[in-house]
């Protein structure tokens, strides 16, 4: 006798595989084909082979030979510096409030997590009136004038600002689960062998959460890559083009009040997608081989 084939798994994955198809799978695919081609989002694509990569990677003289080198720079100052302060900031945090010292954890945790559910354009805006330069909190506290997000290297520091208050309860929160799931006994064996607070930290703590770490490191640079929102809202990519990251270029070629580029724009994008790929496994490679 036939054993009758259990269909109700395909009831619970199908609608994810279908929207995953349909909305990431599908565009993403047309995307690669878009960047090999000269399109205006309006009439067809007319294929062009490999000429908008050659004008992004080589052409000196292209406007946008110019725009991917200072969109890559930029994007790459964003994520060399916010990727670090998003790992490091939220595992001390996370270790601070598992001392035994600290009272209403469950309220600090809240208080941290809190700034992540708030959209990033009401977070702007709050962070846009503390570091004005008038009224704001900032300048008010240090007898200040400065223009915070039309001077350099302030521009910077406001968006860095704005990014770590919105991001660190995420990771603390998947920290702090990590480190309650750790035997106890393996901390009262240590102290009973002599190991102080820092001894515990790298010997038993951040091997245990040696999984954890990877994944938001992962996903964290991942993110970074693909900065848009903080500085269009809090810097508009001045003072200069200093703060634009390539997405912002992006955006402005495919969906500008002009002619849209978007063939070009498309061509930036896999050339993101292509850097964040091999820097996440070359994350993941390396933090398994180290753990090892």
């Amino acid at each position: 006798m036939k054993k009758k084939m259990n269909l109700s798994p395909i009831f619970f994955v199908g609608p994810h595989i279908i929207l995953f198809i349909v909305f990431i799978l599908l565009p993403s695919l047309y995307g690669i084909y878009a960047s090999f081609t000269q399109w205006n989002l309006v009439g067809d694509p007319v294929w062009v082979g490999l000429d908008n990569y050659k004008t992004i990677l080589f052409d000196q003289d292209s406007t946008f030979h110019y725009q991917f080198i200072n969109g890559m720079k930029n994007t790459f100052i964003f994520v060399g510096i916010s990727v670090p302060l998003m790992i490091i900031i939220p595992l001390l945090i996370a270790v601070a409030l598992e001392h035994k010292g600290v009272k209403m954890k469950s309220f600090f945790q809240s208080i941290i997590y809190v700034p992540g559910l708030i959209s990033i354009s009401a977070a702007a805006l709050i962070w846009s009136l503390i570091f004005n330069k008038q009224l704001g909190v900032v300048n008010n506290l240090f007898g200040s004038d400065t223009v915070w997000s039309a001077t350099q290297p302030f521009a910077w520091i406001v968006i860095f600002v704005i990014t770590i208050w919105a991001g660190v309860g995420g990771n603390m929160i998947i920290y702090r689960a990590s480190i309650n799931g750790v035997p106890k006994d393996l901390y009262e064996s240590a102290q009973i062998d002599g190991a102080g607070p820092i001894r515990q930290f790298f010997s038993i703590t951040l091997p245990s959460i040696r999984f954890p770490l990877i994944y938001t490191l992962v996903m964290t640079t991942a993110g970074a890559f693909n900065v848009f929102a903080q500085p269009l809202m809090m810097t508009a990519g001045g003072p200069r083009q200093g703060t634009t990251v390539l997405m912002m270029y992006i955006r402005d070629l495919a969906f500008s009040s002009g002619e849209s580029i978007a063939g070009i724009a498309s061509a930036m994008a896999v050339l993101l997608g292509v850097v964040i790929l091999i820097i996440s496994a070359l994350q993941y490679y390396l933090m398994n081989r180290n753990a090892s």
